[in-house]
């Protein structure tokens, strides 16, 4: 059951739709490479295709109806948008979800420290990642500083050209024949994944004088003060825009595409939805990469009350009614999936592999090994999203992560179904994952967006 290859179906009009789409894309990936900054962009988005905040309509007193759109965001990290359908919503909905936060490194609380007349930033990986590819790369620096005062400082630092960048220093090649002898995960240690913020000391200043001039510049141009480190969020990622990839620029090469590509998609599909039957929602949310916990994770209850604030204020909650609608809902879970790599071949079973440029993926299951820590779809829910793939001509592929024993992985799936919900997985295949530099195929990016455009309107 091979399945074609998504650029031999498009003609002129495909081809047109799919560079535009991923020429949007691209932009999203660049003003978005923290949760918050994602956020804050789906938010202008979502202004501009005619939503309303939940809130500014709870205030008003004004009752939801049948074509109206809100949103609602939680602590600035995580974002639910919703489409109000024909149907009683009671029935249930039909709802997108993906994550906005990808691995990188988060600056620690008391950070800033100097060392051989070289000051560095103290920091602890976020996620999944294998922490020699973050060595010698051009970083940046974005994310928030609240200070005692309640003003709240934007910080991004290293994507102008006009900025300077950082990075992880490592052993240079002559002196490293201890280091290349150790095993991958301990060829360089979390705790060296220090970044170098500066070398030049503030005149005058006998003790730690390059920290009291990275302090000085930080006081000069963002009014910050070492203790204001004590409420930062820092997040430490890679410099430099989303490029397209290849001779023919048929990929695109960039930080945080998991998930961010299926968040993208699953939005801009929300937003080109003129009208639906059923209820259309897009959760957007944060923490997936380590467990969907916390406030602003999966695990928490934003989604659950936002639901219920939703059905308040169309004149329809009720405890009974709430649980009714979410066990009624049907929910694609919009993460990403590992793209067959020939140069790696023996970690795919070929069969059941996900293959860049043909289509959108479905994963039945994930977890790790014996199924463990996955949602595992119902047949009779995927037969029905295979006729409405089909019905909508959207080119799709079903896959597993890797060999079975060979490892594993989760997404916010296993969550919602807690609900009673049919959730499947459904995303975009992805080279490099968990990389400083992923790689997606645009031809991939323009058939998720179809399916998710397919599902709303079909599901």
């Amino acid at each position: 059951m091979e399945r074609k290859n998504a650029w031999k179906e498009y003609d002129k009009k495909d081809t047109k739709e799919l560079e535009v789409l991923c020429k949007e894309y691209r932009k999203f990936l660049n003003h978005g490479k923290t949760e918050r900054e994602c956020v804050k962009y789906i938010v202008e988005l979502a202004k501009g295709a005619g939503y309303q905040d939940l809130n500014d309509i709870k205030k008003s007193g004004r009752m939801l109806k049948s074509g109206d759109k809100v949103y609602a965001v939680n602590m600035k990290k995580a974002i639910a948008l919703f489409q109000i359908g024909a149907d009683p919503i009671v029935e249930g909905m039909n709802i997108l979800g993906a994550h906005i936060d990808s691995p990188r490194m988060d600056v620690k609380q008391n950070p800033l420290y100097e060392d051989t007349d070289f000051a560095y930033l103290d920091t602890h990986y976020y996620g999944g990642i294998k922490k020699y590819q973050w060595v010698t790369l051009p970083l940046a620096i974005h994310g928030v500083v609240a200070k005692k005062d309640g003003q709240v400082v934007d910080i991004v630092i290293g994507e102008d050209d006009k900025d300077p960048i950082f990075c992880v220093t490592d052993l240079l090649i002559h002196l490293a024949g201890e280091q290349m002898d150790k095993k991958a995960a301990k060829v360089v240690e979390g705790e060296q994944l220090d970044i170098l913020v500066g070398s030049q000391p503030l005149l005058k200043e006998e003790k730690e004088p390059v920290k009291k001039m990275v302090l000085s510049i930080l006081k000069k141009k963002y009014d910050i003060e070492e203790e204001d480190f004590l409420s930062a969020e820092l997040e430490i990622v890679p410099a430099g825009k989303a490029r397209e990839a290849g001779l023919d620029a048929s990929m695109i090469m960039a930080y945080g595409q998991d998930d961010r590509v299926c968040a993208y998609t699953s939005a801009a599909a929300m937003f080109d939805m003129e009208k639906v039957k059923r209820t259309a929602c897009c959760l957007l949310v944060d923490k997936e990469e380590i467990g969907s916990v916390g406030a602003t994770g999966m695990q928490s209850k934003f989604f659950e009350n936002t639901v219920a604030e939703l059905m308040e204020s169309m004149g329809e909650y009720s405890e009974l009614k709430l649980k009714r609608c979410l066990a009624g809902s049907y929910m694609l879970s919009s993460d990403v999936s590992a793209a067959y790599d020939p140069n790696y071949a023996s970690a795919f079973e070929k069969k059941n592999a996900a293959y860049l440029g043909r289509g959108v993926v479905f994963n039945k299951f994930t977890g790790s090994r014996g199924k463990s820590g996955s949602n595992d779809a119902n047949a009779e829910y995927i037969g029905k999203l295979r006729k409405i793939m089909d019905d909508n001509h959207v080119a799709f592929q079903t896959a597993e992560l890797g060999k079975v024993d060979i490892g594993g992985g989760g997404t916010i799936a296993y969550i919602l179904s807690l609900y009673g919900m049919n959730v499947i997985d459904s995303g975009v295949a992805v080279l490099n994952m968990h990389a400083p530099w992923e790689i997606t195929s645009k031809a991939d990016v323009y058939e998720a967006y179809k399916s998710y455009k397919a599902f709303l309107k079909d599901a």
